[in-house]
């Protein structure tokens, strides 16, 4: 048996070279690198919304993403130390508000420390099959029933069931990139 050394020639994409810092997990220069390097993973931009003890509560988030279509599932992450932690463990449902561009303000107001009552003053709104707050600018909202959750690290993981689903007009959506804000045409 013989050693065969193919030579395959590539040109990146760019002319820098990739560097690969490996670090331990509660190493802090390999928190920062992990954070720089997810700024790189663009996302839309989404308010999730949830209706507990007939009040609403809502926070910004961009980790979210589709499970599986069968049944219709997508995932949202929210860290436990969040102020709204506390209302969204006790919630059975959410809806996941996808903003369309231009809504930063929106986004702003449910990152912010203002109250929920506050929160939801600014913005209109209305319920559908769970009860949750869908935004009525939102691109796409997503109606869901909390399935499952599980804990990772600082973030709870809540697996959820999307039961039914409205969408406007939007030509653009809001995502969040390399620490700021962008639109999709």
């Amino acid at each position: 048996m013989s050693n065969l050394a193919i030579n395959i020639p590539f040109a990146l994409a760019n002319e820098n070279e990739l560097s690969f810092t490996p670090f331990a997990d509660t190493d802090d220069k390999g928190v920062k690198l992990y954070r720089d390097g997810m700024s790189g993973l663009g996302a839309s931009v989404n308010v999730i919304t949830t209706m507990v003890d007939g009040k609403p509560a809502g926070f910004t988030a961009t980790a979210v993403t589709s499970v599986t279509d069968a049944p219709p599932t997508l995932l949202v992450c929210l860290n436990r130390s969040s102020s709204v932690f506390s209302v969204f463990d006790k919630a059975e449902y959410l809806c996941v508000n996808t903003l369309a561009a231009g809504q930063e303000t929106v986004s702003g107001v449910f990152a912010s420390k203002l109250n929920q009552a506050e929160r939801f003053d600014s913005v209109e709104w209305q319920q559908f099959v769970t009860g949750s707050p869908a935004l009525n600018a939102a691109s796409t909202v997503f109606d869901c029933r909390i399935a499952s959750r599980t804990s990772v690290g600082t973030h709870d993981v809540f697996f959820c069931e999307v039961l039914g689903v409205g969408q406007t007009e939007q030509a653009s959506n809001l995502v969040y990139f390399n620490r700021k804000y962008h639109s999709l045409v």
